[in-house]
C-alpha cells in the first residue's frame, strides 16, 4: 500500500483556519430562529404554526416584509443553530429555496452554510401544523426505495430496481437481503408498502416532475401521482391506488427531477407532506443532471448509518460541495449561473481539479446543484438511521479548550469509500463533524497533513478515499468556545 501522505497529494487545499469567520459576530448564539413573511405570520392558521414552533424550541421570531433577504441582519446577531422558514405553498418558489440557501451562508464570513435550515410548509396549515407539533424522534428501520440501496446499512427493507423490470430485493430483520423476481409494474407494491409496511424512509430516483414519480427508468412501469394533496398509485394498466400512510417518516428523492419545485397546490412536494406522512425530505426543484447535492445525502445519512440526522446530512452534503468548488475551482464557490448555465468569470481549473480528473463542467454541474435542493420540515427534527457499523469512526473531544477529532478506520477496512455506489456524484465525501458549541481563535497543533478546514461550527478532513487501518487520523486545534 502507498503511503497515506502520497495518496493525499491529490487533494492538497491549505489548511483552512477562517478566522474572520471565527471572530465576527460578538452576539452570544441562538438555538432555533424562526423566519417567516409578516403576511404569514399575521395569517390566523398560519401564526398559529409559528407560535408552536417558537413554544416548542424557546426560538425567537424574525419577520420580513418583502423579501427573506431582510432578515439577515437579525440573524447575524442571532447567530442561530436552527432556522426554521415558515411559508404558506404559493411563497416557496424556486427562487426562494435558493434564497435561503444564499442567505444561510451569510451569517459569517466563510462561504459555507452557517445553520441547520428548513423551509416548514404543507399542503395547508393544518398539516403544517402537525409538522411543527411533532416532537417524537424517529428511527429508521424500515427502509423502502424505487431505486438499489445498500440494504447492509439498513436493519430492514426492500427497494425495487428501476433499472431492471421485475427486479427487487428484500430483507427481513436480522437476516441476509435476497434477491427476487416479481410483476414488472410494482406501482401496488410500493403503495402497499407505504401503507402497511409503514415504511421510515422512503427513496426514490429516476424521472419525475412536480405532478408525478415515474416509477421505471429503463422500463414501463406505473406512477405516483396526486391530487388535492392526496398521493395515489396509478398502474400501466390505469388501475389507481390511493396511498394514505400517516406514520411520520422521511423522503429521500435524491435522483427525480423538480421534486422538491413547489409549482402550486398540486406539487407531489406537498402531497408527501400530507397524505405520506413526510415529516422532512429533501428534493430538487430543478431538473437534476449532475446529481451531487442530492445523491451526496444518501452518503451522509444512509450510509454513515446513525450518524447523522437528516438535517444535518443534508448540511454536511452542503459543506461537502462548496467545500469541492472551494479546493478545485478557485473563486467560483460564490459565483452564479447565468441562463445558460455560463459563469461570470472564466473557470480556471487548478492542478488539483486536474489531477482529480474534473473539468469546467464539474464546476458547472456544482453550481447548478448548489442552491436546488430544498429541505422541508422543522429542522431540529430528529430522524437518523438506526445506528450499524460504519467503515470509520469519528469522535470529538475537548480538555482546557484543546479540541481533539479522531478518525479511526474500522479493522479491515480498506477505504473510506461509501460501500453502493448506485446513483450520480457518488462517494468520496469529506468527513465532518459538528461541533457542540460555536468556537473562535482556533489554531492548528496536530494533523496539517490531512488538510482540515476548521470553522467557527465544523471540523471538515477531506476524504483519504485509501487507508492505513493501523493508523489514527487525528486533528487536534486550539480554540475557545464563544460566549
Amino acid at each position: 500500500m502507498k503511503p497515506v501522505s502520497r495518496l493525499l497529494r491529490w487533494l492538497r487545499p491549505a489548511v483552512l483556519l477562517w478566522a474572520g469567520a471565527l471572530t465576527a459576530v460578538a452576539a452570544p448564539a441562538a438555538d432555533y430562529a424562526i423566519v417567516v413573511s409578516r403576511s404569514t405570520q399575521l395569517d390566523h392558521d398560519w401564526g398559529r404554526v409559528v407560535e408552536v414552533l417558537k413554544e416548542k424550541h424557546t426560538g425567537t421570531i424574525v419577520v420580513f416584509d418583502a423579501s427573506a433577504d431582510e432578515a439577515l441582519p437579525k440573524l447575524r446577531e442571532l447567530f442561530p443553530r436552527f432556522a426554521c422558514f415558515v411559508a404558506q405553498p404559493g411563497e416557496v418558489s424556486r427562487r426562494f429555496v435558493a434564497q435561503v440557501h444564499r442567505l444561510t451562508c451569510k451569517l459569517n464570513d466563510d462561504p459555507y452554510p452557517d445553520c441547520f435550515w428548513g423551509i416548514l410548509t404543507g399542503y395547508n396549515a393544518a398539516n403544517a401544523l402537525r409538522l411543527a407539533e411533532h416532537q417524537e424522534p424517529l428511527t429508521v428501520r424500515k427502509v423502502v426505495a424505487g431505486t438499489e440501496i445498500p440494504f447492509d446499512m439498513c436493519e430492514e427493507g426492500r427497494w425495487y430496481s428501476e433499472l431492471e423490470a421485475g427486479h427487487w430485493t428484500r430483507k427481513e430483520k436480522g437476516g441476509e437481503p435476497e434477491t427476487l423476481s416479481g410483476a414488472s409494474d410494482t406501482t401496488e407494491a410500493l403503495v402497499n408498502a407505504l401503507n402497511d409496511y409503514h415504511a421510515d424512509l422512503f427513496v426514490t430516483s429516476g424521472h419525475a416532475t412536480e405532478r408525478d414519480w415515474q416509477i421505471g427508468f429503463r422500463y414501463r412501469n406505473g406512477q405516483f401521482r396526486c391530487e388535492n394533496g392526496v398521493l395515489y398509485g396509478l398502474d400501466t394498466k390505469g388501475n389507481r391506488f390511493p396511498i394514505h400512510s400517516p406514520n411520520p417518516k422521511v423522503y429521500l428523492p435524491i435522483g427525480n427531477c423538480l421534486m422538491g419545485h413547489i409549482d402550486g397546490p398540486n406539487a407531489m412536494a406537498l402531497a408527501f407532506l400530507n397524505s405520506g406522512g413526510v415529516n422532512q425530505m429533501v428534493g430538487y426543484t430543478v431538473t437534476t443532471w449532475y446529481g451531487y447535492a442530492g445523491w451526496g445525502c444518501l452518503d451522509y445519512f444512509v450510509e454513515q448509518p446513525g450518524r447523522y440526522t437528516l438535517a444535518e446530512a443534508f448540511r454536511a452534503n452542503q459543506i461537502a460541495l462548496i467545500n469541492r468548488l472551494q479546493a478545485y475551482f478557485l473563486g467560483l464557490a460564490s459565483e452564479e449561473l447565468d441562463d445558460k448555465g455560463q459563469t461570470k468569470s472564466p473557470i480556471r481549473l487548478t492542478e488539483a481539479a486536474r489531477a482529480a480528473g474534473l473539468s469546467a463542467d464539474d464546476a458547472r454541474g456544482l453550481l447548478y446543484d448548489r442552491d436546488t435542493l430544498a429541505f422541508y420540515g422543522d429542522p431540529a427534527w430528529v430522524a437518523r438511521m438506526a445506528d450499524r457499523p460504519k467503515a470509520w469512526n469519528q469522535t470529538l473531544t475537548e480538555t482546557n479548550g484543546t479540541w481533539t477529532f479522531n478518525i479511526c478506520p474500522n479493522r479491515g477496512e480498506r477505504t473510506f469509500k461509501p460501500i453502493n455506489l448506485n446513483g450520480s456524484q457518488r462517494g468520496g465525501r469529506p468527513i465532518i463533524q459538528f461541533l457542540p458549541s460555536r468556537l473562535r481563535d482556533a489554531s492548528l497543533i496536530e494533523g496539517a497533513d490531512l488538510n482540515p478546514v476548521i470553522t467557527d461550527t465544523f471540523v471538515l478532513v477531506p476524504n483519504p478515499r485509501e487507508c492505513d487501518p493501523a493508523r489514527n487520523y487525528r486533528v487536534v486545534f486550539h480554540a475557545k468556545t464563544r460566549q
